[in-house]
């Protein structure tokens, strides 16, 4: 059994969602908290060799990406690069992205670490790349007022606590200070309700 939760469902929302939006086996893809690699197997096995890079804080998750996940899938003849950091430093990897993802990060981020995030990216994410992140989404204007319930899903989320919800223009404000562009493009069938946005080099 994987680590992470909705093992099979969000792994392959996620690939099959990348897969829509243009990702082939050439492109280099950068995994933004990447977790056991529940996204991360369906993508080493489509992408070539060498072109998928993954980032999460927790050294554990990772161990058990190389030790589990990776033999499970049978994904050891794959080159994958696996690094535990917290600062989203994504420079440490000497490359350059065409796809950029962070699927449930910024759900427990508050502003000043997603701005870090962003900065980051703008540095490493090629001049037509794109990074996609999904975020629980402040529609009702409560961003200041208190907790707000996501259905399907049930998930509670807050304004100053995780797990985080945020109206849309936080991301645009957020975006022009790390030197990028957004663009919202909302439902993706997460089962709990998380939204997505895309950010792009201007």
């Amino acid at each position: 059994m994987g680590v992470g939760d909705l093992w099979d469902e969000i792994g392959l929302l996620q690939f099959n969602f990348l897969l829509r939006e243009g990702l082939k086996p050439h492109h280099k893809l950068l995994d933004v908290g990447c977790g056991s690699l529940r996204g991360g197997v369906h993508f080493i096995k489509y992408l070539s060799s060498g072109n998928y890079f993954g980032m999460d804080k927790e050294e554990w998750l990772l161990d058990a990406a190389r030790e589990v996940e990776i033999p499970r899938y049978h994904l050891e003849d794959k080159t994958v690069s696996l690094i535990c950091r917290d600062d989203f430093n994504f420079s440490i990897f000497s490359s350059r992205f065409d796809y950029a993802l962070a699927q449930s990060v910024f759900t427990h981020l508050p502003p000043d670490l997603i701005l870090n995030c962003l900065v980051n990216i703008q540095k490493v994410l090629k001049e037509d790349g794109k990074f996609y992140a999904t975020f629980f989404e402040d529609r009702e204007g409560r961003h200041a007022r208190g907790p707000l319930a996501h259905n399907p899903g049930g998930i509670t989320t807050y304004p100053d606590k995780d797990p985080y919800h945020y109206p849309f223009e936080v991301f645009v404000d957020l975006a022009e200070k790390a030197g990028l562009k957004v663009e919202y493009l909302g439902g993706w069938n997460h089962p709990r309700d998380q939204k997505m946005v895309l950010f792009k080099q201007p």
